[in-house]
């Protein structure tokens, strides 16, 4: 019997290793521009740009299935720093996808909600707090203005308000690159 549990533990060993080997020399490494442009997208989780999502968004720009003009949430600095990324010209943003609009945040009116959970359903980063026929809430910290929730709601009660610029809610913008090309300027001998 000990013969037996000593040759399963040498077996269980040896596998482990060799498991443990092989996920170390067979890695797969993800893309790595990939993620740079991942990192660029304002992580909305909209599906304006046409996708279920900034990552595979990121995915097709990469692969070249996708321009990088498709993010309205993005706006025009998103798309100018995707084109500094990728080496490419930037362009307009695409009217297909929609227009940029500030940064707005969902609101429910919670007199008027019925508790149907559709907006739970449609919030793709779970930012709707609530359950079957009670209210439902927004966590606003998690809203990312994306106006999925808007068109379920049977009793239209959700609202998208635009989000006061205060210190808390400022954020840097991109620089915007200047696309135009300077000639060097002459130097005068004296």
């Amino acid at each position: 019997m000990w013969l037996a549990v000593i040759a399963l533990g040498v077996l269980a060993g040896a596998s482990g290793l060799l498991l443990g080997f092989a996920a170390v020399r067979f890695k797969v490494e993800g893309d790595p521009i990939v993620d740079k442009i991942d990192a660029i997208l304002p992580q909305t989780q909209c599906g304006q740009c046409g996708f279920a999502g900034c990552r595979p968004y990121a995915e097709a720009i990469a692969a070249a299935e996708a321009d990088i003009n498709q993010c309205p949430p993005g706006g025009e600095n998103g798309i100018i720093a995707l084109a500094e990324l990728l080496g490419r010209d930037p362009k307009p943003l695409n009217p297909e996808n929609g227009v940029e609009k500030p940064k707005m945040l969902a609101v429910i009116d919670e007199q008027n909600c019925i508790g149907c959970t559709l907006c739970i359903q449609a919030c793709p980063v779970d930012a709707i707090l609530g359950a079957a026929k009670h209210m439902h809430t927004v966590i606003a910290k998690e809203c990312t203005g994306c106006e999925l929730c808007v068109a379920p709601c049977p009793v239209d009660c959700i609202h998208m308000t635009p989000i006061a610029q205060t210190i808390a809610t400022w954020k840097w913008t991109y620089p915007i690159a200047e696309t135009a090309v300077k000639p060097p300027v002459a130097e005068v001998a004296a």
